[in-house]
């Protein structure tokens, strides 16, 4: 059955990638052009004071984004990049998904095949993307240092790892409290066990804000503004409905097929 329950999360994180895109393609990719059009003024400005400092050529390289020197451009980057990047994205998940559904059909407490689905999925979004993004949330590509890409990629998937991991304490923990609390009170504690955990574990790792501020010249006189605080708020909502969207759609495509597969066994299984 194990090979059947994957495929089926496979199908459903395809269907997610395919929606995330939609929506992705919509909504965060017109912030990201507005990102990198912040950075290219910024750039501009950058030069323009080095000239007037009497400089031949800026300090500061701006990213590339594939308009020059042959690279990828951005009409693929957002369609063909995105899509791929975003279903490959999904796919994986998916097949994450569908090895901890089969792990904790069963295990968790008498929830049907559907619910343990939606379980499933509504905390692989929580401890995957939502708290990771309280502490490291999501940025345009212009918006980031290239120096400290590693450095941010490893606190992320560490905080991603951690997360996981405490969530995973908690529901065993509410699992063995539930014959001296009951099932609401253990629940309750162990919910705030999991936010403990997560609030001790938000001190303990650094803080990394790379928010470029207003750019002033030597007087101190502003000549740019510091990044738009709407784009970065939009983008970062539209980068959490992405994400929504893919977990959304992997529980409830899933919960539909595995609730037949399910039902299908229970009725050929001679009693």
């Amino acid at each position: 059955m194990e090979k059947q329950i994957i495929w089926r999360g496979l199908l459903a994180g395809a269907v997610a990638g395919v929606l995330a895109f939609v929506f992705a393609r919509i909504f965060v990719e017109p912030q990201i052009e507005l990102a990198i059009g912040y950075e290219d003024g910024v750039g501009a400005a950058h030069e323009a004071l080095d000239h007037g400092h009497g400089h031949g050529e800026s300090d500061e390289e701006g990213h590339s984004h594939g308009e020059d020197g042959g690279g990828i451009t951005r009409a693929i980057q957002m369609n063909v990049g995105l899509g791929l990047g975003l279903l490959a994205f999904s796919v994986a998940i998916g097949a994450l998904f569908s090895v901890v559904y089969a792990v904790a059909y069963g295990r968790v407490g008498n929830v049907s095949a559907r619910m343990t689905s939606l379980y499933v999925a509504g905390g692989m979004l929580l401890s995957f993307y939502l708290v990771p993004s309280l502490k490291y949330p999501a940025s345009p590509p212009a918006l980031s240092l290239d120096e400290t890409i590693r450095q941010r990629t490893l606190l992320y998937l560490a905080m991603v790892v951690l997360s996981a991991a405490l969530l995973v304490g908690a529901v065993y923990l509410g699992k063995r409290w539930v014959a001296k609390l009951g099932t609401w009170n253990a629940t309750l504690a162990a919910a705030g066990a999991y936010v403990v955990g997560v609030a001790v574990l938000m001190l303990v790792l650094p803080t990394i804000s790379e928010t470029p501020g207003p750019l002033v010249d030597g007087n101190g006189v502003i000549v740019y503004e510091g990044f738009p605080a709407d784009v970065l708020y939009e983008f970062r909502l539209y980068a959490l409905g992405t994400q929504v969207i893919v977990y959304a759609t992997i529980g409830l495509v899933f919960a539909a097929m595995v609730s037949r597969l399910l039902g299908e066994r229970k009725q050929s299984v001679p009693a």
